[in-house]
């Protein structure tokens, strides 16, 4: 860039803002989806801070981008208050609860993701699925398991059926839904048949086949609950042997 450029850069927040819209369009951020600080993105783009800070209150105001104090920006929407209420909800909450209001939800919001996702975000859906079976550890398949989930949810095109599907989620990443999950996992080989499970409901969003898709979703969530079920059966006898003991 010359110096007369440069200095246009500098003195221009319409450059600032072009180049911020470029940067977003190409997801050139973090995969937390968190923007470098003021002061990195001046840097980065050759514009002044204040020409920065303008672009950035454009961006927030269009709903691409939120800012939270002292935590920094961030791609996409601010997530609504529901998702800080979920974890009172913890203590009160059975894995039961949380089935019940997944196979309520889960299956409309597959359905909708059929009538709606992009091809991009079918893509997505694949490498995200794929990602889930990489590793062998828990953390991992929790992560992605989720992150798929949640972006059949996204892709749904509904933010109210979202917001409600972000305080689900929210109690069922608590680490003790999660233990509980993973020892489910180990009452058999079960990875292949969730693998199935999601291709086969990926493939139904591909195919535009909404009542394919929810079937596909019920299907799997059952699967869930009846592993959940006999594990926690399990572990009530064990609870109860060692008392005697």
């Amino acid at each position: 860039m010359n110096e007369k450029s440069n200095i246009a850069g500098l003195d221009n927040a319409n450059y600032a803002l072009e180049r911020l819209r470029e940067l977003i369009a190409v997801s050139a951020f973090g995969r937390d989806g968190k923007l470098p600080t003021e002061r990195t993105l001046s840097e980065r783009l050759s514009a002044g801070r204040r020409e920065i800070r303008r672009a950035l209150e454009v961006l927030e105001a269009e709903g691409l981008i939120w800012r939270r104090q002292g935590a920094g920006t961030f791609l996409g929407q601010k997530p609504d208050s529901w998702g800080d209420h979920a974890a009172s909800l913890v203590p009160g909450t059975n894995f039961m609860e949380i089935m019940e209001v997944r196979l309520r939800i889960e299956p409309q919001l597959a359905q909708l993701a059929a009538m709606r996702a992009k091809p991009s975000d079918i893509l997505r859906m694949r490498e995200t699925c794929a990602k889930i079976y990489e590793r062998t550890d828990a953390d991992w398949r929790e992560l992605w398991d989720g992150s798929l989930h949640r972006l059949i949810a996204q892709s749904a095109g509904n933010q109210l059926f979202l917001s409600l599907f972000d305080v689900v989620n929210r109690v069922r990443q608590d680490p003790s839904w999660q233990a509980v999950r993973e020892r489910a996992r180990r009452l058999d080989d079960t990875l292949k048949e969730s693998r199935d499970q999601h291709a086969e409901i990926i493939d139904a969003i591909a195919a535009r086949d909404p009542s394919k898709a929810g079937e596909a979703m019920r299907n799997h969530l059952l699967t869930l609950q009846e592993r959940l079920i006999r594990q926690t059966s399990m572990d009530h006898l064990d609870h109860g042997s060692k008392g005697e003991i």
